[in-house]
């Protein structure tokens, strides 16, 4: 899970805020992980795996002497943690070490640039974290990971952050009355003996270690729909057959087709919905989502509703467009906040977008007034604190919807395509982002991405209207009142005497005090700023008579 819940909707967020700790994970960029195999076997008589990965990689530079990898080592781990029982290159054992919870391996003799090789880590254990080994809500025994954001390593070797994407295949020895639902196609299920069943899953689009996913239970599992020849599939524990399957029967194939529609294909082969103890809320795990076992009550609620758009919109960014550190998480939730919303907007109105953005827009303020110095983008990692919070959201998301009116609907929908396109399935960054919605634009965006995504504080406009019945104008004196300074465009309503609908006029604004005239033949009933709730502020505004 990502803080407490995993979803725009999720309420409160607890959280731990550094503003120091940098993302200084140990990427290598001489190494690139093409590809996991991960062979694991599991037991009802007690919490161990069994575990052989397989990592293809490949040399992109002549610099490399070894391989380093993330796996939780026992003694950092009160005990639990995995072993290394050999590490080995075709038939060579290899030496390594493992401490601090990294596996540093030898390669010998050094391998070639462009070369590629084929390692195996045979291992054991008990996962501290990250694979959840327990009961359902019913009681019932079941394996069910959380890798989100840096716990792939207690249970499977990998490079265990978000820069590094590679494909996988996951081959699971389960008691035989088990389901396995994993990443990617199923290739293989197969009844070994009387007691035990090998199934294996296969993805073959790059992913980052976060995304893996495994869910060993009795489950339930319904084929309900195809779409553009991939199936649609719903997996609740047994018990919950009915109301899974009717909690899940929507809106899975409409959000599909309207991402696809707004933003580029789907990468994944599959989409199945996924019901789980080992998250709240939500997880966008690529092709096999995972949903909070208490979601599902029969009800189809507007609540699960909306936790499965947001984690469908994953699907696009976070999953497929990835962000290249944890200090640009942003990419992935304000996005998936925002396509939300959108979806909302396309399906269900624009009143229903309106309660979201506002709800959003408290959410966020509410944070800002308890943590003002706290920017979206900064120095973070997960070692040391939490990576998002309410601001890499709600207010990422309201970051986008201004763009979004800052541009035009054609402009921004035009640069989100070109963006999603050239950094399908592999990372990006702000700055990257920005260049294409540039381009798209012909718009300098480096001040309004700057302020409202590395600036902290929230804009507060406060003020006082009247109105002079011989020039007919209405004067606005208006001033910023938080210490940073913004540069933005505001929308003013006036709304004429006996009518509902504002007069609108949008004033561009550079500076802390400012003040703006607006024609108006009678005296106004009412003026208001930000009528088309297009600016992330707050605003006071008084009538002087």
């Amino acid at each position: 899970m990502k803080i407490v819940y995993r979803s725009l909707f999720a309420g409160l967020f607890l959280l731990l805020v550094n503003h120091s700790i940098a993302d200084n994970y140990p990427k290598n960029f001489s190494i690139d992980i093409l590809h996991y195999r991960f062979e694991l076997t599991l037991s009802d008589d007690n919490d161990i795996i069994v575990g052989k990965t397989t990592v293809r990689f490949k040399i992109k530079k002549a610099d490399v002497t070894q391989l380093r990898l993330d796996l939780v080592n026992p003694k950092e781990a009160q005990g639990k943690g995995m072993t290394i029982d050999g590490v080995y290159l075709k038939d060579k054992k290899l030496t390594y070490t493992h401490q601090n919870n990294e596996v540093f391996i030898s390669l010998d003799p050094q391998p070639k640039t462009n070369e590629e090789l084929e390692i195996v880590i045979e291992y054991h254990g008990v996962p501290a974290d990250g694979l959840r080994i327990g009961a359902t809500k019913y009681g019932d025994r079941s394996f069910f990971n959380e890798n989100w954001p840096n716990r792939a390593r207690h249970w499977l070797p990998v490079v265990d952050h978000p820069y590094d994407k590679a494909t996988s295949e996951f081959v699971v020895k389960a008691p035989v009355h088990y389901q396995v639902i994993s990443n990617g196609l199923l290739m293989e299920e197969t009844i070994l003996d009387s007691k035990t069943k090998l199934t294996h899953w296969k993805q073959s689009v790059p992913v980052s270690s976060w995304l893996y996913v495994l869910g060993v239970a009795e489950f339930a599992v319904q084929y309900v729909d195809t779409w553009e020849g991939k199936s649609i599939q719903t997996w609740v524990y047994n018990k919950d057959r009915a109301a899974g399957f009717y909690d899940f029967a929507e809106p899975t194939k409409q959000v599909l087709g309207f991402f696809s529609d707004y933003v580029g294909p789907c990468a994944y082969e599959k989409m199945a919905n996924v019901q789980t103890p080992s998250v709240k809320g939500g997880m966008e795990t690529s092709s096999a989502i995972f949903y909070d076992e208490n979601l599902i009550d029969g009800k189809r609620s507007t609540r699960l509703r909306n936790v499965v758009i947001h984690e469908l919109a994953h699907q696009w960014f976070g999953n497929a467009v990835t962000e290249t550190t944890w200090d640009e998480s942003w990419l992935s939730e304000g996005f998936a906040t925002y396509f939300t919303m959108l979806f909302i907007e396309h399906a269900y109105g624009r009143e229903e977008l309106v309660a979201q953005l506002q709800s959003s827009k408290a959410t966020a303020l509410k944070f800002i007034s308890q943590n003002p110095d706290y920017k979206i983008i900064d120095d973070r990692s997960p070692e040391k604190t939490s990576v998002t919070s309410a601001l890499t959201y709600q207010k990422g998301a309201w970051v986008l919807h201004m763009l979004r009116n800052k541009i035009g609907d054609v402009a921004f929908k035009k640069g989100i395509q070109n963006y999603y396109r050239k950094y399908l399935n592999a990372n990006a960054t702000t700055e990257d982002f920005r260049q294409c919605m540039e381009n798209v634009s012909g718009q300098n965006l480096e001040l309004f991405f700057n302020q409202w995504l590395r600036q902290g504080s929230a804009l507060t406009i406060q003020g006082t209207w009247s109105y002079d019945e011989k020039k007919k104008i209405v004067t606005l004196k208006l001033k910023q009142t938080q210490t940073t300074n913004f540069s933005f465009d505001i929308e003013v309503g006036v709304y004429p005497s006996g009518k509902n609908i504002p007069d609108v006029s949008t004033h561009a604004v550079n500076s802390k005090e400012f003040e703006l005239t607006i024609p108006s033949a009678t005296r106004p009933d009412k003026v208001a700023l930000d009528t088309g709730l297009s600016l992330f502020a707050v605003t006071e505004l008084k009538e002087i008579k």
